[in-house]
């Protein structure tokens, strides 16, 4: 695309990619900076209908620039910088990623996450998973093709790229996928009632995981919790009524949360004898949340996960 500034021409070299995951962007800059070897003058730039903030970090550090159809832009060439992030997806296609996500596929996303630096065999990772080994099979397959994992001399399944997983499930993701329950307290919120809770879980022979900001607070015990979350396994009004919670229209200050799927209760962390979710489920659940979530996921991935 030609145009002038004042009365200087200036040529964008566009390239157009229908995916934004980095695996496509990737691609994208292998071809932008050929087109920028044979045209010099030209200004290479990347559009897609959404860019992730890892593709945009890719693009940045090539020296390309991008645009996509959410509001995100990069342009940065002569004394021309034009920047724009932290727009979210707008156009959501999950479709190429729909089985990838889906919830007993997400089984073996969550427990390579846990521990990214494992190199997996095939059969260990469908038991840790609690899938059938065709399936396990099937995602990982999937993860190679997206270059997320790859097999090393042995043969062996090994995450390569930890944060490009994290980001493309946690927008594909919302903890409203769960069945929440909503109760009041008679109570103050408080980490007393949180203890409570769990005893009440465990006296009813229940599997149970803190998550959101109660979660994030026994993981960090500075971080403040209006409310409390709680992943319970099956009919949460027995438990609720245990502790003298009434059902709440809604809206409440104490939330049971049936899970999606069972794999919410892989690898939980023990934090002062409670069980919290493990950590990319603790993201997750954080990122899409209504009330200060992202800020408390970004400070949570910062922190404490390393990816």
């Amino acid at each position: 695309m030609k145009f002038k500034m004042g009365d200087k021409p200036h040529t964008l070299a566009i390239g157009v990619t229908s995916l934004g995951q980095p695996r496509q962007i990737r691609e994208a800059v292998t071809r932008l900076l050929e087109i920028r070897k044979e045209m010099p003058e030209a200004y290479p730039v990347a559009v897609s209908p959404y860019i992730s903030p890892q593709s945009a970090s890719l693009l940045k550090r090539s020296g390309l620039g991008y645009l996509d159809l959410s509001g995100n832009c990069y342009l940065s060439f002569e004394n021309v910088l034009i920047e724009k992030e932290g727009k979210p997806n707008q156009r959501p296609s999950t479709r190429p990623l729909k089985s990838l996500f889906a919830p007993r596929a997400t089984r073996v996303v969550r427990v390579i996450l846990v521990d990214p630096q494992h190199a997996w065999r095939l059969e260990e990772l469908a038991k840790a998973a609690d899938v059938s080994l065709g399936h396990a099979h099937n995602v990982v397959k999937r993860l190679e093709e997206l270059s997320w994992v790859e097999r090393n001399g042995q043969q062996r399944i090994q995450l390569t790229r930890p944060g490009e997983l994290l980001d493309a499930w946690v927008e594909a993701y919302s903890y409203r996928q769960n069945d929440v329950q909503a109760y009041f307290s008679p109570e103050r919120i408080t980490r007393g009632l949180v203890a409570e809770l769990g005893r009440a879980a465990h006296e009813a022979h229940r599997r149970y995981a803190f998550t959101l900001h109660s979660g994030a607070a026994l993981v960090a015990p500075n971080v403040r919790f209006p409310a409390i979350h709680c992943y319970l396994e099956g009919d949460p009004d027995p438990v609720a009524r245990t502790l003298g919670l009434r059902p709440g229209e809604g809206e409440g200050n104490v939330y049971l949360l049936a899970p999606y799927d069972q794999g919410v209760f892989y690898a939980p962390l023990a934090k002062g004898g409670l069980p919290v979710v493990c950590l990319p489920q603790l993201y997750a659940d954080l990122y899409h949340y209504e009330r200060r979530g992202r800020d408390q996921a970004a400070h949570l991935r910062r922190e404490a996960m390393g990816y």
